[in-house]
């Protein structure tokens, strides 16, 4: 199994943006204050597996493929929920059966931590979060040709999903092996959304999906989103303050020349940005790390 794709993913179509049409999220970094009970927690809870531990980092995923790296940190302070930062971790199934098995899990081993699940249209999710407070989502995503290709200004209909409904109709007990899982797209709090689209889609080159003014949504390639953008905690807020949580959020593009390319374009809009001649690091203008790495390179 690679790293680059899975079978059960959308194709990428061409799209007017300047990232690559084949961009994708990769590992989401969390800096956390017991690393022995969020990796127990996203291993039992969650149905991650622990493909990696070693000192003070674990890394957890699907079938080889990484999905979320947990670093300890514990001398950090909680983050603050108005601050800038993040909002979930977002993680696609590749069907109902396999979303509503962690799902079942999550509510076995976590009920408490239940927030809500929602019918978007494009996709069905379910939100959680974890003992730190970090949010979660799981979810499926509906066919292509529901949310592909939609006229701009089109909203999705968000209609409450009775989860108790959901694991009668689509939880298969038969169904023994784990099936694979990705990061779909990571949820970012930022101060205000026009500094947010300067950044995110004019520097960084994704295209917007959906803006309901409070809210933007961006993605390469066609997809409904790899990046959500909201104010709904944090309207006004300004760089972030050291702190548990997101460490950085990680994204794949096709070839080094994307990633050059997006380089360029950082030092057009006056950006600073490290190349190491793997990965390229940049931050938003709220100081969330981004790592941009070509497909085939080492994390």
């Amino acid at each position: 199994m690679t790293t680059t794709a899975l079978d059960w993913r959308p194709a990428p179509i061409h799209t007017g943006g300047a990232a690559a049409d084949a961009t994708r999220m990769d590992t989401v970094e969390l800096l956390v204050g017991d690393l022995d009970a969020q990796t127990e927690f996203y291993r039992r809870a969650v149905t991650l597996d622990v493909l990696n531990q070693s000192g003070a980092r674990a890394t957890l995923g699907r079938d080889g493929i990484p999905i979320m790296t947990l670093t300890h940190t514990p001398d950090l302070p909680p983050f603050d929920r108005r601050d800038a930062g993040l909002y979930h971790t977002a993680i696609a199934f590749p069907d109902r059966a396999a979303l509503s098995t962690a799902v079942l899990s999550m509510a076995r081993q976590a009920p408490h931590l239940y927030e809500g699940a929602t019918d978007h249209t494009f996709s069905n999710a379910f939100y959680f979060h974890d003992p730190e407070g970090n949010g979660i989502e799981l979810y499926w995503d509906r066919p292509v040709e529901v949310w592909q290709n939609k006229p701009a200004g089109w909203m999705p209909q968000n209609t409450a999903i009775d989860p108790n409904a959901f694991l009668r109709e689509h939880f298969d007990p038969a169904r023994e092996t784990q099936d694979e899982a990705t990061i779909g797209h990571v949820h970012l709090q930022v101060g205000d959304i026009p500094t947010a689209r300067r950044f995110y889609v004019d520097m960084l080159g994704f295209d917007v999906t959906i803006d309901v003014g409070s809210a933007l949504f961006i993605s390469a390639g066609g997809y409904h989103h790899h990046i959500g953008l909201n104010t709904w905690h944090s309207a006004g807020a300004g760089p972030r303050a050291v702190s548990l949580g997101l460490g950085d959020v990680r994204l794949r593009m096709p070839d080094r020349s994307d990633v050059l390319a997006l380089a360029d374009r950082a030092r057009h809009h006056g950006v600073a940005a490290e190349d190491d001649g793997e990965s390229l690091r940049l931050r938003d203008p709220w100081g969330t790390l981004l790592t941009v790495t070509r497909e085939g390179a080492a994390a």
